[in-house]
């Protein structure tokens, strides 16, 4: 049976889960419908995953849209990773979508540089193992202000991706490696759009983010000053706002 009530998609990044939306989406009103899957090969999604692209994933999402009786557009929210998918998602699928957050992301394909980043992140796991790479990995996404600020924010990002097969790990750094531009998503969208960034973000580039917020035709903007690349974490309530008021644009009807 189909939802009669507005959803929003929730789409976590990189060695997350569902489990890192418990405390945002607490707040949001009651007449939201709120989704919040885990990815292939993340969280308690442990099928065997033949492919990791961002476009299979976004098969996967789609597919999960449809067991939950969602065949109408949603508000799709993507944090890093995540929003790789979403842009995916609504390159392949424009009519499943009703408006587009991307949290900490960019529809820029992945430089040179950040491609052999991620490879020689694949080689870290591979000769330390992957309770190591976390261990390093989470904290610098933080705002050096909020590292030692929210300790139980770093925690739950390290338990997780402790938690997370090695295979996924590999998988979806090579997949997001691969991923194509998708400024055409951003340029040729029916539909509101939102960029979240952070002043710290070591991901996301803020200069990347500064010049895709002027891309879409109907877009928005939040530019977070003691925020990194974890705004949901970082920065929960004024997320939250910029968020819910592109749900009341995307979804008024």
């Amino acid at each position: 049976m189909a939802s009669l009530l507005p959803t929003i998609l929730f789409l976590h990044g990189f060695a997350e889960s569902r489990e890192v939306w418990t405390d945002f989406t607490r707040p949001f009103p009651a007449g939201y419908r709120l989704l919040t899957p885990n990815l292939l090969g993340h969280g308690t999604n442990r099928a065997p995953v033949p492919d990791f692209s961002m476009e299979a994933q976004a098969r996967y999402v789609v597919s999960y849209l449809d067991q939950k009786g969602c065949p109408g557009p949603v508000l799709v929210v993507g944090h890093s990773m995540g929003g790789y998918v979403a842009l995916a998602l609504a390159e392949r699928y424009p009519d499943r979508v009703a408006g587009l957050a991307l949290i900490n992301s960019t529809a820029y394909a992945d430089t040179d540089e950040k491609r052999q980043n991620r490879e020689k992140n694949i080689g870290f796991v591979e000769r330390h193992g992957l309770e190591k790479f976390m261990d390093s990995f989470v904290r610098p996404l933080f705002a050096p202000a909020n590292r030692d600020r929210l300790p139980e924010a770093l925690s739950l990002l390290e338990d997780i991706g402790k938690a997370t097969p090695e295979a996924t790990i590999a998988g979806a750094l090579r997949g997001m490696a691969a991923r194509p531009d998708r400024t055409a998503v951003l340029r040729e969208a029916e539909f509101p759009v939102l960029l979240v960034a952070g002043k710290h973000d070591v991901a996301v580039p803020l200069a990347d983010s500064v010049a895709q917020a002027a891309l879409a035709p109907t877009g928005a903007a939040l530019f977070l000053e003691g925020s990194g690349h974890q705004a949901y974490l970082e920065q929960p309530e004024a997320t939250r706002r910029a968020v819910l008021a592109l749900a009341e644009a995307a979804l008024a009807h």
